[in-house]
């Protein structure tokens, strides 16, 4: 039994933690179309912004809620308004803008920050599981999670941002007819989706560390956990990831890790053979 929770409470991480680190990324790709290649520098901006906040002596949780989204968020606007905003409906140029904005990133961060790992220590000390024990900052992560899903729900479900933002994803034409102004739903959503991977990045930052390279770690579990979840940026980032995270930690506990992580990508790529537009596009249709 001791053994069934612990199990439990690795899966439910597992599950939490691809839902953090694509959360942004199903906001910008499943609402606004954007390809960003740049979401893992994202992560790891998060992630250099909550670390030097920490030693500049901020608090440890106003730095990881407060400093690092909104020092993403600004970033993510910037970025928008410079690069983002002229290449809407331009897959390709977009593609390419954000993988290069990705290796300039890379390139800064290596050069004003160094190319060492940095890191803060894990809060929260440890939890006793029966017979086991497993960190309290697991719980955090799981639970961070949680928060982050119904905040997203109560934002695009219950605001009237959430609303015109819905709305303006559907039909601009229709939106900026009835006065909506476009660029800037897009620059806030796009903001938002930024912020997301900001708080993703400080979440982990304790238990990684953060180098310039950070975000190479995440990219490539976020991009299956989204496409494979369809348009539905919430909906879909829960339902993939759950299934995914399940999958993948199950297989690490009966073999390896290095297993685990090929189940993951044997899942999607037989998922998304069944389902090419996701298992929100068959699926779940009216969810958000």
């Amino acid at each position: 039994m001791d053994l069934a929770m612990l199990v439990g409470v690795q899966i439910l991480y597992a599950v939490a933690s691809l839902f953090l680190i694509s959360a942004g990324l199903a906001i910008i790709f499943g609402m606004m179309g954007v390809i960003n290649f740049a979401h893992g520098e994202f992560l790891m901006l998060g992630g250099f912004a909550f670390i030097f906040s920490v030693r500049l002596g901020v608090n440890f949780w106003v730095a990881m809620f407060v400093v690092a989204p909104l020092a993403v968020a600004l970033i993510g606007i910037v970025i928008e308004r410079l690069i983002i905003r002229h290449l809407y409906g331009r897959i390709v140029e977009t593609i390419l803008a954000t993988w290069g904005l990705s290796l300039l990133l890379i390139g800064l961060a290596s050069s004003v920050f160094g190319y060492y790992q940095m890191g803060v220590s894990a809060p929260l000390g440890s939890v006793q599981i029966g017979a086991y024990q497993e960190g309290g900052y697991t719980f955090f992560v799981i639970a961070a999670a949680v928060a982050v899903a119904v905040g997203m729900y109560v934002l695009l479900r219950h605001t009237p941002f959430g609303l015109i933002a819905r709305g303006t994803m559907q039909s601009a034409d229709m939106a900026s007819a009835l006065g909506v102004n476009v660029k800037r739903v897009y620059s806030v959503t796009f903001g938002i989706g930024a912020a997301l991977s900001g708080l993703a990045g400080a979440i982990f930052a304790p238990l990684t560390g953060v180098l310039p390279i950070s975000g190479l770690t995440y990219i490539a579990k976020a991009f299956i956990t989204v496409i494979l979840g369809g348009a539905l940026p919430l909906t879909g980032a829960l339902t993939s990831s759950g299934l995914l995270g399940t999958v993948s930690q199950v297989t690490t506990v009966l073999s390896t890790s290095v297993l685990g992580e090929v189940m993951l990508l044997v899942t999607a790529i037989v998922l998304l053979r069944v389902l090419p537009s996701g298992i929100t596009g068959k699926f779940f249709k009216r969810g958000i």
